[in-house]
C-alpha cells in the first residue's frame, strides 16, 4: 500500500474540494473526539484502501489536504465520540458515513442491521452499542470536477406572473416514452431530449418543478414490504444529484448530466424548480441508521427532546427535524441552495414542509434566522421560492403567514376549488377570494396575488382524473392499504 502525504489543509469550504492538485477535505463536527477519512479504490471494496486520522481543527471543523487526490475519488469518514443516547450523542466509530458536503454519492445502500447504530436484538434497543462494520453496505462520497461548458446558460429570470409550473418526477416522465432510448430513459438525460422538451413546449409551461433529486434512501421498513421510496422524499445528501437517475455513471458523471439536461431546458426557455426536503433526513427517529449527520454530531444537527435528548422532536413526520437554531445547520441548507443555484443553474425551489425550517425554538416564527439569512442572501434571495406552508406540528399550517419574499402553495386555494366543484353550499364567496388572488392572504403584508401558487392537484393528492372520477380515496396501488394523504380529500366522490 503506497504512502501518501497528508498536509493540515484549511476548513473552508466544507466537503471535499479538488484544487487541480490534490483535495481538501473538511468535516464539521462539534462534539467528536476523533475522525478518520477513508480512502476507497472501487465502489465495490468493502475495505477503505487507506484510512486518515484527521488531527487538525478549526472550529469544530476536522480538515486535511490530500496531494494527488483526484476527481473520481472514493471516500467516506468514520466519526468517534461519546456514544451517549440519554445526552443526545450516538457517535459510533464502526459505522462509515457520507459527507454532508458530499458533491456526489456513488451507489446506495443495502439494508443490513450493521447500518445501526445499536445492537436491534437487546433489551434496552438504542441504548446498547453495536461493534458491526457497515462499510460493506453504505455507499461511497466522491470527489468532483466542478468544471462544465455552460456556453453561456444565465438565469431564465421569468417573472412569477408569467410562470407556469409542471411538476414531475426525473424517471417518471421518460421512462416508458417510445421516443425515449431504453438506455437513457428515466434519467436527467433523457429529460433533456426533444421529444420531452417538445411536450412541454405544447403544454405552454415555463418551468419543470422536479420532485426530489438529492441523493435519498429507501428506509428498511419499505424493503421489508417490497416497496420503494418512489418520490424521494428522504434526502441524505443535500449537494447530490441522486445517482439512480444518471446514465453516464455515478462516479462524478451525474454532476454533469444534470447540468446538462439543466442547459438544454434553458434553451428551450424552461426554468428548473427543485422540490428540497431540508425539513428531516433518511435517518429517521431513535431507531433508525447511522448513516450521515446522526454518527457525525446527532446534537449539533438534530432537534433533539430537551426533555430527554434521547428521541427528537417531529415536526416532519419521519422520525426527526434538522435543528434550525443551530449555526451550522443554518449553513449547511444555505450552502447547498447556493450551490445549486451556482453552480448547478437551477431557479428555484419548492421547500417540503416549509413550516419546519421556521422553528427555531418550537413555535413557527417568520422572523426566524432561516428567512433572515435568505432574505440578506444576494444569491438565494434572487431565486423562485416556494414553500409549502404547513408541518405536522403544532401550529404548523401557515398558508398566508410566510415572509414577503415567498410564494405559497395555496391550500386554501386547492381547497376551495375542490369544495366548489364537489358542489358543497355556500361557496362562491370563498371562490372569489380565490380566484381573484387571495388578497386576504397577501395583500396586508405587500405581496401581489402572485405570491399564491395555485393548484388543484399536485403529487400530494390524486390526479384530476381521480380527484373527479372516483367513488373512493383511490391510492390502493402504493400498496398501503389507502393509509397516506389526507382522509378529507374534497373529492367529488360521483
Amino acid at each position: 500500500m503506497p504512502q501518501i502525504k497528508v498536509w493540515p489543509g484549511r476548513p473552508f469550504p466544507l466537503g471535499a474540494v479538488w484544487d487541480g492538485h490534490g483535495t481538501n477535505f473538511s468535516l464539521f463536527s462539534e462534539h467528536a473526539t476523533g475522525v478518520k477519512l477513508l480512502l476507497f479504490d472501487d465502489i465495490g471494496s468493502g475495505s477503505p484502501s487507506h484510512t486518515i486520522p484527521i488531527k487538525e481543527q478549526t472550529a469544530f471543523i476536522w480538515h486535511c489536504y490530500i496531494p494527488g487526490i483526484k476527481p473520481s475519488q472514493l471516500y467516506a469518514y468514520r466519526v468517534d465520540g461519546p456514544y451517549d443516547p440519554a445526552q443526545g450523542h450516538r457517535f459510533n466509530p464502526h459505522k462509515v458515513l457520507l459527507d454532508p458536503y458530499a458533491k456526489a454519492i456513488s451507489g446506495s445502500y443495502k439494508w443490513n442491521d450493521a447500518l445501526l447504530g445499536y445492537a436491534p436484538g437487546s433489551g434496552d434497543k438504542d441504548l446498547s452499542f453495536d461493534t458491526t462494520d457497515s462499510g460493506p453496505f453504505v455507499p461511497r462520497c466522491v470527489v468532483t470536477d466542478p468544471w462544465f461548458d455552460w456556453e453561456g446558460d444565465r438565469p431564465l429570470r421569468r417573472p412569477w406572473n408569467e410562470t407556469v409550473i409542471y411538476e414531475t418526477h426525473v424517471k417518471g416522465i421518460s421512462i416508458r416514452h417510445p421516443a425515449i432510448d431504453p438506455e437513457i430513459a428515466g434519467t436527467y438525460e433523457a429529460l433533456a431530449q426533444p421529444a420531452i422538451l417538445e411536450h412541454f413546449e405544447k403544454l405552454g409551461i415555463t418551468a419543470v418543478e422536479l420532485l426530489p433529486i438529492h441523493q435519498h434512501v429507501i428506509d428498511g421498513g419499505l424493503r421489508e414490504r417490497g416497496l420503494t421510496n418512489y418520490w424521494g422524499y428522504n434526502s441524505i445528501g443535500f449537494f447530490a444529484p441522486d445517482c439512480r437517475y444518471a446514465s453516464s455513471g455515478i462516479r462524478g458523471e451525474q454532476v454533469s448530466e444534470f447540468k446538462h439536461m439543466v442547459k438544454m431546458l434553458h434553451r428551450a426557455g424552461i426554468e428548473v424548480i427543485l422540490d428540497v426536503v431540508y425539513n428531516h433526513t433518511a435517518e429517521g427517529n431513535h431507531l433508525g441508521p447511522t448513516l450521515c449527520f446522526r454518527g457525525i454530531d446527532n446534537a449539533s444537527y438534530y432537534f433533539l427532546d430537551p426533555s430527554d435528548p434521547r428521541y427528537y422532536l417531529d415536526f416532519s413526520g419521519c422520525g426527526t427535524s434538522f435543528r434550525m437554531s443551530h449555526p451550522h445547520v443554518n449553513q449547511l441548507i444555505m450552502d447547498s441552495l447556493r450551490y445549486w443555484i451556482e453552480e448547478m443553474h437551477v431557479d428555484g425551489f419548492r421547500f417540503d414542509l416549509a413550516s419546519t425550517l421556521a422553528r427555531e425554538f418550537f413555535e413557527v416564527d417568520k422572523l426566524s434566522t432561516f428567512f433572515d439569512i435568505i432574505q440578506q442572501d444576494p444569491i438565494i434571495s434572487q431565486a423562485k421560492l416556494i414553500a409549502e406552508p404547513w408541518d405536522l406540528g403544532d401550529g404548523g399550517y401557515q398558508v398566508g403567514n410566510f415572509p414577503p419574499l415567498w410564494t405559497e402553495w395555496n391550500g386554501k386555494y386547492r381547497d376551495s376549488i375542490r369544495r366548489f366543484w364537489k358542489g358543497m353550499p355556500d361557496q362562491i364567496s370563498e371562490l372569489g377570494y380565490r380566484l381573484a388572488g387571495s388578497s386576504d392572504l397577501y395583500q396586508s403584508d405587500g405581496r401581489k396575488p402572485v405570491a399564491s401558487i395555485n393548484f388543484i392537484t399536485c403529487h400530494d393528492g390524486f390526479t384530476l382524473n381521480d380527484l373527479v372520477s372516483y367513488n373512493r380515496k383511490h391510492n390502493e396501488s402504493n400498496k398501503e392499504n389507502n393509509r397516506d394523504g389526507m382522509d378529507e380529500n374534497l373529492s367529488w366522490n360521483c
